[in-house]
This record gives C-alpha cells, sequence and structure tokens, in this order.
C-alpha cells in the first residue's frame, strides 16, 4: 500500500512538471516534439523488452484483430492528446491545459452515463452539472470556448475508456509499445515534412537540447510504468484522489515560473472546477467508506475474529 502510494505520487508528479520539460524543448515545434516522444518512446519499450526478454506476449495479440484494432485508436486519442499538450505548454498556454486535467475527472465519469450506461449518485450528477457550468462561464467570459482545456479532458478520457475496453489484456510497456508502433509511421512523415520546411530543430540547439529531446521516451515511459505499479496496489478512489496532483503542479508551473498571465475570470473558472472536484471526492470517499460497511456486514458470524 506504502510502495503503491508512492509510485503514485512519483507518476502524477513526473506529469505534474512536464510543462518546464517541454518548454525547455523550444524552439522545437509541437509536431516535432510529438514524432521525437513517440519514436525514442518505442526505442526505450523495445530495449526493455529485450533486457527481460519479454515477447511471448506478440503472437498472441496478432491473432486477435479486435484488440489490435482498439489499441490503435487509443494510440490516435493519446497522440492527440499529446501533441495539443505540448502546443499549449509551448505557446503559453500552460494554465489552460491545465484546466483540461482538472477537467478530466468530470468528463470521464460523464463518458461513463453517455457510453457506459452507467447510474450516477446524486453527488456525481451535482459535480457533473457544477463541471458543465465553470465550461460555460470559461467560455463567456473569456469570449471564445476553451478548445485547448475541452480538447485534453475528452481525449485523455476517451484514451482511458478505450484503454479500459480493450486494453486490459496489455500491460503498461506491452501497451505503450504496441500504441507507438501504430504511431510510429506518423512520427517519420511529421520529421520529413517538418525537415522540408527547414525548420527541424533535433541537433541545432547544443547538445543539452537534443539530450531532452532523446529523453522524451524515458520521460513519457517512466510515469506510465509507475502509474500501472501503483494503479495494482492502492484503491482506485486512492488514485482517484493523487491525480489531482499533477493539474495542480502544473497551474503552479504556469503561474509561478513560466509566469503565464491569469486573468481574473479564468480564476474564478478554475474555483468552480475545484468546487465539482470537492464534491466529487466527497461522493468518492462516502462511497468507498459505504462499500467497506456493506463487506462488514455481509461477513459471516463464524469468520469474526475472536
Amino acid at each position: 500500500m506504502g510502495r503503491g502510494t508512492l509510485l503514485g505520487f512519483a507518476a502524477y508528479g513526473i506529469w505534474g512538471l512536464f510543462p518546464l520539460y517541454f518548454d525547455a524543448l523550444r524552439p522545437a515545434g509541437p509536431w516535432e516534439i510529438l514524432a521525437n516522444r513517440i519514436l525514442w518512446t518505442l526505442l526505450f519499450c523495445v530495449v526493455v523488452l529485450l533486457v527481460v526478454r519479454d515477447f511471448a506476449w506478440v503472437r498472441p495479440l496478432l491473432r486477435r484483430p479486435k484488440l489490435l484494432a482498439g489499441t490503435a485508436v487509443a494510440a490516435i486519442l493519446i497522440a492527440v492528446n499529446w501533441v495539443v499538450y505540448v502546443a499549449a505548454v509551448t505557446s503559453g498556454n500552460t494554465s489552460e491545459a491545465a484546466l483540461g486535467y482538472f477537467l478530466n475527472p468530470l468528463v470521464t465519469v460523464a463518458l461513463g452515463v453517455v457510453v457506459l450506461r452507467e447510474r450516477l449518485r446524486v453527488l456525481q450528477w451535482v459535480a457533473v452539472g457544477i463541471g458543465v457550468a465553470a465550461g460555460v462561464y470559461l467560455g463567456v467570459s473569456g469570449g471564445r470556448v476553451p478548445w485547448v482545456a475541452l480538447t485534453l479532458a475528452v481525449s485523455f478520457a476517451l484514451y482511458g475508456l478505450t484503454k479500459k475496453k480493450v486494453g486490459v489484456s496489455l500491460d503498461a510497456v506491452h501497451g505503450l509499445t504496441v500504441e507507438t508502433v501504430v504511431l510510429a509511421p506518423v512520427a517519420v512523415v511529421l520529421l520529413l515534412v517538418v525537415g522540408s520546411q527547414s525548420d527541424l530543430q533535433f541537433g541545432h540547439h547544443g547538445a543539452w537540447h537534443t539530450s531532452l529531446l532523446v529523453l522524451s521516451g524515458v520521460v513519457t515511459a517512466l510515469p506510465l510504468l509507475c502509474f500501472a505499479a501503483a494503479a495494482r496496489r492502492i484503491p482506485l478512489v486512492t488514485v482517484g484522489l493523487i491525480q489531482f496532483v499533477t493539474p495542480v503542479m502544473q497551474l503552479l508551473c504556469a503561474v509561478l515560473l513560466l509566469h503565464e498571465h491569469m486573468p481574473a475570470e479564468r480564476w474564478i473558472g478554475f474555483g468552480i472546477v475545484w468546487v465539482a472536484l470537492l464534491v466529487l471526492t466527497v461522493d468518492s470517499l462516502v462511497s468507498m467508506r459505504g462499500a467497506r460497511a456493506a463487506r462488514r456486514d455481509a461477513l459471516p458470524v463464524d469468520d469474526c475474529p475472536r
């Protein structure tokens, strides 16, 4: 339990520092960063699999076209999420990206209703309603729809839904390997296009910048592996609470370190979203406590400790 909690904080802490990492990759553009991230992550996964000699899962996977198709969909969704996030950070919109990850739990709950036909509890409905109100307020007060935040929230929620439905047979390394294999041809094309426009930055800004681009594979894979290990050790409610570490750190990076301007209406919008998340957190804790009580009540008398 303790190790799982530490791994969870490690995963979400690394994700929370992503704004500083991707900001350091400028002047490389989001498409070049995305391509590097895909290719170096694929190389990292292949090296890990070679070290542990873990390729027995590949042949059975090739005989499951539905699983392959679902993993390909997941790959497209995570690629959309990656490029939009990098574009937001490198263009000075990290705070809106953070808003997207604050909205993500609410979008995930809403998808459960729409796609999985799940029944929401009263507090969950209240949280989703407040989240919708926050989105409407931010759109009206800012004079535009917060597309960056909504795209990040929806793409990551859909990615999680897809992984839940088709990806349970693959662990973190296997799933990430297949996803990057699917995306590798796209990454190569992106590098060719960027290079044809004489805008390729790899190797043109010193060893430190080049090293950061190369390390994007490790930086991408490491928190995913930590998260997968944490999810196996701690309750889902605990994971849900720890996940707020990421957008909080992203927001702090945006305001304190990257010196982004936060207009008053955006602070108010964040406040409304935080109220929704507080309601959702209370509901999760109450539900967990109720489930524990139900299990205790169902325990046979003969099995009670004496």
